[in-house]
């Protein structure tokens, strides 16, 4: 064997391997055109190891959000899923052509981005690939409540890495919307700690519980874990079921909390109270007023 033939067998080999390792990890039916638009596949149809990464993370993702659509009326083929903070719209070009884009029900999703050319460059890739029933808005999170464009109940809403109080609007859009399930994946969680720095949480100041957030990392940490602990308990309070999981191995991110919450319509009266002692022990009542007001 020639040199020249052993590097075109080579090249062969590589590429049939390529192949292979491409197959093992894409869905089935998943579309390769899709993802090359997305930049998570090359050109060539490759996936590198930092794309690999990223599609591992929204795959995990899309497992929980696909068991929360099956568990609707006509297994979800007619549901709507609004996505906040769609940012390139990931998730929801991913949602849409795993589960929606077989299905003829009249099922929607809605990719909400405050970046105008983002949502442009979305609808333009929705409209090349055919998928009919997306809808990109230029809206914040807080806007799209009352926005005419949406209907008046969507059945999922997903949140993923919404910086600060963009997660609390996500939670009060799906509470606006009877959502039947919210999937939740907190970031930068700073309102809570700046309240917890100006206050210093006088109930507790003179006790040993204190040394938890003396140290300004510290506040951070303590004002992110309290935020998601009273999100959880305001959505019992208002009829769901919530479960708190990781999104994928801490490896990857700090930020990788997610919660899952169902709608049983169940107010769990314990949970209501539980939230009104949190914040009046750390000295947080005035966001009882606004981000946890309870009816």
């Amino acid at each position: 064997m020639n040199m020249k033939t052993a590097t075109k067998e080579a090249k062969t080999n590589k590429a049939a391997k390529a192949d292979a390792e491409l197959a093992e990890v894409l869905k089935p039916g998943q579309s390769v055109e899709l993802l090359k638009e997305l930049h998570i596949l090359t050109r060539e149809g490759r996936l590198n190891q930092d794309s690999r990464r990223k599609l591992k993370q929204v795959y995990h993702l899309f497992q929980f959000i696909e068991q929360l659509l099956r568990e609707l009326p006509e297994e979800g083929a007619g549901a709507t899923l609004a996505d906040h903070g769609a940012g390139k719209s990931y998730l929801g070009f991913i949602i849409y052509d795993l589960f929606f884009r077989a299905r003829q029900g009249g099922g929607h999703v809605y990719g909400i981005e405050t970046r105008g050319e983002l949502v442009e460059r979305s609808r333009a890739l929705a409209q090349r690939l055919g998928f009919e029933r997306m809808s990109f808005l230029n809206l914040t999170v807080a806007e799209s409540a009352q926005a005419s464009e949406l209907p008046a109940q969507i059945d999922v809403v997903t949140a993923l890495h919404a910086c600060d109080t963009a997660t609390d609007d996500a939670i009060a859009f799906g509470l606006a919307k009877k959502a039947r399930c919210m999937v939740l994946v907190p970031c930068c969680q700073a309102e809570v700690a700046a309240c917890l720095r100006e206050t210093k949480a006088l109930a507790l100041s003179r006790t040993p519980l204190a040394e938890l957030w003396r140290h300004p990392l510290h506040t951070r940490e303590i004002g992110s874990q309290l935020t998601n602990v009273l999100r959880c308990l305001y959505l019992e309070a208002n009829g769901y079921s919530v479960t708190v999981t990781e999104l994928v191995g801490w490896e990857h991110s700090m930020k990788n909390e997610l919660i899952l919450a169902r709608y049983t319509g169940q107010r769990k009266a314990s949970a209501a109270t539980r939230l009104r002692e949190l914040l009046a022990q750390f000295g947080l009542d005035a966001l009882g007023d606004t981000r946890f007001r309870l009816a």
